[in-house]
């Protein structure tokens, strides 16, 4: 779970790293009397809070010099849509004298079965135009070692004494990291103040979504999200649905992470786009659990065709079969599904879909290529 760029900023404040000292003005408030009565230093910085990426080249983040110009600034950005969402607040924080910006971040990796630290001497809004970061794969948080994160640097930040602030700030986010859940903490651009001091001029932190019941306010958080969504997205999301919308027109309805990711790649092999990624594992042979999803995909005039697609081990086809033939004879919709069951007891699986007359494919292939052929059609 995304935080916000002041509840992010908030969160390493609380365990001793510099942030800017900012003001929230939230959308709805009597702004204008708060912008009167607490900022009285210019320029400032006036930053669009939103959880999509590319803001700064969106405009999101515009400089203020004179206390007239603040209102109009601030109703601009809280009217205007970044990557599809209009911000819920603004940020305001004093215009820093940035000498440098550079680039670091912490983030949870397979690979190093654990947390990898990210540092580029290049920070800023084009840093994926640059060479790739440096990593100092860390594992467990505690087995950080200042000496193998300098040698990891030494080459490429030739500036001993910021290393060696850049070094301590990583081993906190690290620790930062361990204790508040996060999967991802990124400050960029981490920035050296005309005084040498070192600034978080921006930071991006997530949380890990599913410590919601270690962590009250990853809990919170998790509600306050649900409560903001749609109606149906609530529904899916209250059966523990997994479900990231995407730009496509064929919805997926899928079982585990990677068979979904799987489904995905082929539909795109097959030059189709995806919709969205659907993990509908909780409860996968409940027709309480597939009802929410399909009432989500047939409500989005977008989806124009929707795959399901379920491999099952210790899940057992029939139930899954028999699930799908009550949500069918329910939907309103017309949109057309395509079917691919395969695991435990498929071969009773085309004898349930004879009821309702549906088909069942052999292979993800080739439910993928009608699904793609059947998209086509309806564009």
């Amino acid at each position: 779970m995304m935080m916000l760029e002041h509840e992010g900023k908030q969160l390493l404040a609380s365990a001793g790293v510099p942030v800017p000292r900012g003001k929230v003005i939230h959308a709805g408030s009597r702004w204008v009397e708060d912008i009167a009565s607490g900022v009285t230093a210019f320029p400032v910085a006036v930053k669009a809070q939103v959880r999509s990426g590319g803001r700064g080249k969106q405009g999101g983040v515009r400089q203020v010099k004179v206390a007239d110009e603040l209102p109009r600034v601030v109703k601009a950005l809280l009217d205007t849509a970044f990557g599809g969402d209009k911000p819920d607040a603004v940020l305001i924080e004093p215009w820093l004298g940035i000498e440098r910006e550079s680039y670091l971040s912490v983030a949870v990796d397979g690979r190093a079965e654990g947390y990898v630290v990210m540092y580029s001497p290049r920070g800023g809004v084009d840093i994926e135009e640059g060479p790739p970061p440096a990593r100092y794969a860390v594992g467990a948080p505690w087995n950080f070692r200042v000496h193998e994160m300098r040698r990891v640097l030494q080459d490429i930040e030739p500036d001993y004494q910021w290393r060696e602030k850049v070094i301590a700030l990583a081993q906190r986010l690290v620790r930062i990291a361990a204790m508040h859940d996060c999967s991802t903490i990124e400050i960029n651009p981490l920035a050296k103040l005309s005084d040498g001091a070192l600034m978080a001029a921006d930071a991006k932190v997530v949380r890990d979504e599913w410590a919601h019941f270690r962590n009250a306010e990853i809990h919170g958080m998790r509600e306050a999200e649900k409560q903001r969504a749609d109606t149906l997205l609530r529904d899916s999301l209250d059966m523990q649905h997994m479900y990231v919308r995407l730009d496509g027109d064929i919805g997926l309805i899928s079982g585990g992470a990677g068979m979904t990711m799987a489904a995905m790649d082929m539909i795109a092999e097959h030059g189709g786009r995806p919709a969205c990624f659907l993990d509908c594992s909780p409860g996968p042979t409940s027709t309480r659990g597939y009802r929410p999803a399909f009432a989500m995909l047939d409500g989005d005039p977008q989806v124009k065709v929707i795959l399901v697609s379920v491999f099952g081990g210790g899940t057992q086809m029939q139930r899954v079969a028999n699930a799908m033939k009550e949500v069918m004879a329910e939907r309103k919709s017309k949109k057309p599904v395509v079917f691919r069951l395969d695991g435990t007891n498929v071969d009773q699986v085309p004898g349930i879909f004879e009821q309702f007359g549906a088909h069942n494919h052999a292979r993800l292939e080739e439910a993928v290529s009608a699904a793609v052929r059947l998209a086509g059609r309806a564009a």
